[in-house]
């Protein structure tokens, strides 16, 4: 055996004491015994060491962590505690996790049932004005259609307005589809300020019409002064890139805003017999339904695909004004025709609004499943929403 340690027993020789007297060995391993040592391993000192008998030097040997012979029971005994502690503590974590988990899912779905209370209420509204004006002022006319799509409109961007001014951010949000929406009501004023050939047949299109369009064309230059001006610093130009081929940053909108022009100079109907306001007006229409294309272009551009819910509000509701205006334009198309008796203009306009409804289809399947989950509207990125590139 090793001469250290602590189960190590020394053997002397006589006389090694100093003293003549003879030795016997260090002890036992409890108290101190007379002879070779003066103190023996495992005493309540600790190491007790050899060293000579009649006072000589002695040696001390460094002592073992957890002392003496009591290392071995008490150690296990110490680390079975440490043990069970140790589990008692994960028990006790893996419960405040479990707890601190279901408070957070609380808490998640509680803000999720705010959000989706606020939703019911906005739309609820409107919803409610709506009926308000028809049975006030439409005496059940089916040209109403035409005003209250202009009524859903005006309501998308009065929810631009909200989001924009309230977070004081213009993200998520295309500069260039507030341009050309400009573009729509200012040319559709244009021709319905001055004639009454595209105007609703009931009581709205006396002046409510009038009004909606110009709190509309208001809401929109509104939300492009504040996504330009004050909010500039949040708006995501490198988002929103649709169009931006050998024209200066910002106007790619020009390759919707010119062709539409064109074909709107050349295919137009004749209601009121003015070949300017015919056309402002037939320009209008082909173009509002090309206004949301760099809205959606940039949904699309978002790496996560997250869309604010005001802001899928808002597009939300400039479709649903579509759908309105669709319905009406199927039963009415024909109206739409040029001096030389030519219906295709109505054709136009009924297949340019169900283009725009076709590339909107995506969109509005997972705005659905966002109202009802009160969650961010998230689409599909790398170009495989709305079906556009």
């Amino acid at each position: 055996m090793s001469s250290e340690g602590p189960y190590s027993r020394y053997g002397a020789s006589g006389g090694a004491g100093g003293g003549g007297g003879s030795a016997g060995y260090g002890g036992s391993y409890g108290g101190a015994a007379p002879g070779y040592g003066g103190g023996g391993y495992g005493s309540a000192g600790g190491y007790g060491g050899y060293g000579a008998g009649g006072g000589g030097a002695s040696y001390s040997a460094p002592a073992p962590p957890g002392g003496g012979m009591g290392m071995g029971y008490g150690g296990q005994q110490q680390h079975q505690q440490q043990g069970r502690y140790s589990s008692q503590s994960v028990g006790v974590n893996e419960n405040f996790e479990m707890a601190d988990s279901s408070e957070k899912g609380t808490k998640k779905k509680s803000m999720a049932l705010q959000a989706l209370n606020k939703n019911v209420i906005m739309w609820a509204g409107f919803f409610t004005v709506s009926l308000f004006v028809y049975f006030l002022l439409s005496a059940g006319d089916f040209s109403f259609l035409m005003t209250y799509g202009a009524m859903s409109r005006m309501f998308g961007f009065g929810i631009l307005n909200v989001k924009t001014f309230m977070s004081k951010r213009a993200t998520g949000i295309s500069i260039k589809t507030l341009q050309l929406y400009c573009l729509v009501f200012f040319f559709r004023l244009t021709s319905i300020v001055r004639h009454e050939g595209y105007l609703p047949y009931d009581k709205s299109g006396d002046w409510l019409y009038h009004v909606i369009e110009i709190m509309a064309l208001l809401f929109t230059a509104t939300a492009l002064w504040g996504c330009m001006g004050p909010f500039s610093h949040t708006y995501q130009a490198d988002m929103d890139k649709f169009g931006e081929m050998n024209v200066p940053p910002g106007f790619g909108g020009v390759y919707l805003a010119v062709p539409v022009l064109l074909l709107a100079i050349f295919v137009h109907p004749n209601l009121n017999n003015d070949w300017l306001s015919d056309v402002a007006w037939t320009y209008a229409m082909y173009l509002e339904s090309m206004a949301l294309v760099p809205q959606l272009f940039m949904f699309q551009k978002q790496t996560s695909g997250v869309v604010e819910l005001l802001t899928a509000h808002f597009v939300a509701a400039l479709g649903f004004g579509r759908v309105m205006e669709f319905l009406f334009w199927i039963y009415s198309y024909h109206e739409l025709a040029t001096s030389t008796g030519s219906k295709l203009p109505g054709y136009l306009a009924l297949f340019s609004q169900f283009l725009q409804l076709v590339l909107m289809l995506d969109f509005f399947w997972y705005y659905y499943l966002a109202v009802k989950n009160a969650t961010p509207l998230v689409l599909p990125s790398h170009g495989a929403a709305m079906g556009i590139v």
